[in-house]
């Protein structure tokens, strides 16, 4: 975003990238600002990177990869200092959710539940780098055993984005340094701070130089990044547009690539659910991180027998959310953290009008003003709409009936992307029935928007490529090895090895 013209407060912080240990200025001398989306004023600045500084930071990784101590750690002393980290990040979780709110504007006390609970990443991680082992092979030749060992794939290039830039980045970060990794990791540029401010941690815990790398900047520093040979993984959290077009950056190295990307998720409700709960579980869903959430349940598709009242117990809750300041505690909604998305939303909003939808209540920008956006519920809303099967990143849900069962899932599965879904019912049958009919990474059950370090979390179609979190997430990072010993040291035909 250019806020050449936008104001900076008085206490407008410069901030340094992280590389190889040290703490660096840019060597392009070009500065970044951070916009807080709420008073819409710059409130810190960081560096616009170089390619060169881009080169200087993945060397750093190569090198503590290849020649560094860290190639020489055993799992013991990763996890140790993965727990220290753990340890630091509990202790100084208010004054990092304090900043990632103003960096993006999400709500300070959804933040602050959010980095309570991130230690767990590292702690649970931790464990694993100690159980990571491969396997002895039922071999069917006598003179030979063959085992397999799991090997750290090397140096990741993790790009990340702006609504939850150190969760997202700690799904990537905790199973690589469990692994044995080493990590480079370029936030949005929209929301930079937090990252940088994690790496003061990550220096504190005593991680050799070249483990952890931030790198800031825009488009064209991402670029570089996931061109370079000397990635051997790439793993990105974002749109699917950019998705494709690292994916194509990887192929050109055959670099392994793990993408996580958009989402256009469902909550089914059906008319046997508690309604109260689904009620709840809905606006949860959608508008507790104002919409901007890759797992956001952006479709109701509901019963057509309850669906007039649930729209109108909507309608009355969606009324009643306090939109304020984020770091006011009472507040329950906050801005959309960019001039650009707060756009974006109300475009979405007025394309689907034009379509046929109806709306329900809000669509328009909030009497708060700034980037506020009004919490929005659209009716009148069918599967082939635009709003139906785009991504809006925002607090827009779109309401969509059904009749039959068989129907619910048809209008559920009839996406691009499979995130994540929602089902709200009482019947147990039903419940387990359609979950396994739904295509999708993560299924919720009366529930909706619960992750943790030990469930794997991604999607099937264009909602992305591979898995974080859990074993699924921490083998990403490994390569497997395979070795086979010959036992009876008489190999006499070399065309007869076996």
């Amino acid at each position: 975003m250019d806020t050449r013209n936008k104001p900076q407060s008085a206490s407008t912080e410069r901030l340094q990238m992280y590389i190889g240990g040290q703490w660096v200025d840019g060597t392009s001398g070009r500065l970044l600002d951070s916009l807080n989306p709420y008073t819409q004023q710059v409130w810190a600045q960081v560096p616009d990177a170089s390619e060169g500084d881009v080169k200087t930071a993945i060397t750093a990784a190569r090198d503590a990869f290849d020649n560094g101590p860290w190639r020489q750690t055993t799992p013991q002393q990763r996890a140790a200092l993965m727990r220290k980290l753990g340890d630091l990040i509990a202790r100084d979780a208010e004054r990092m959710a304090r900043i990632e709110s103003m960096d993006n504007g999400k709500l300070l006390r959804e933040m602050l539940g959010q980095w309570k609970y991130l230690p767990e990443w590292m702690y649970h991680f931790a464990g694993l780098a100690t159980q990571s082992q491969g396997e002895v092979l039922p071999s069917d030749r006598p003179n030979f055993i063959a085992f397999t060992r799991k090997e750290p794939i090397g140096v990741v290039a993790a790009i990340t984005p702006w609504n939850s830039p150190c969760l997202l980045m700690m799904f990537k970060l905790a199973p690589a340094l469990a692994a044995g990794c080493t990590f480079v990791v370029k936030p949005s540029e929209h929301t930079p701070v937090s990252t940088l401010r994690f790496a003061e941690l990550v220096e504190e815990a005593g991680f050799p130089p070249g483990v952890f790398n931030v790198v800031t900047g825009g488009p064209d520093a991402g670029r570089w990044l996931v061109s370079s040979p000397d990635i051997d993984k790439i793993s990105f959290t974002g749109s699917d547009g950019v998705g494709r077009a690292i994916a194509r950056a990887g192929a050109e190295n055959l670099t392994r690539v793990a993408l996580e990307l958009g989402g256009k998720s469902p909550q089914v409700v059906f008319e046997d659910c508690d309604i109260d709960a689904a009620v709840n579980g809905v606006i949860s869903g959608i508008y507790a991180a104002t919409g901007q959430t890759c797992m956001a349940g952006s479709r109701l598709v509901v019963h057509r027998s309850i669906h007039d009242r649930v729209v109108e117990r909507l309608v009355e809750r969606t009324r009643s959310i306090k939109l304020g300041d984020p770091l006011d505690l009472s507040s329950e909604m906050g801005p959309a953290a960019t001039c650009q998305q707060f756009q974006k939303i109300l475009s979405m909003v007025k394309s689907a009008e034009a379509e046929g939808a109806k709306l329900a209540y809000g669509g328009r920008q909030a009497p708060e003003g700034g980037y506020f956006v009004m919490p929005t519920i659209l009716t009148h809303v069918h599967n082939k709409m635009n709003i139906a099967r785009d991504e809006v990143f925002g607090p827009v849900l779109a309401v969509i009936p059904f009749d039959t069962e068989e129907e619910a899932v048809k209008i559920a599965n009839d996406t691009r992307y499979g995130l994540a879904a929602g089902i709200w019912t009482q019947n147990v049958q039903r419940a387990h029935r359609v979950a396994t009919q739904l295509r999708a990474g993560s299924v919720w059950i009366n529930a909706y928007r619960v992750t943790a370090p030990f469930a794997p979390f991604g999607g099937f179609g264009h909602s992305g490529i591979g898995r974080e979190n859990g074993h699924d997430g921490f083998n990403e990072y490994f390569e497997t090895k395979t070795v086979w010993v010959e036992l009876s040291g008489n190999l006499r035909d070399p065309f007869k090895l076996g």
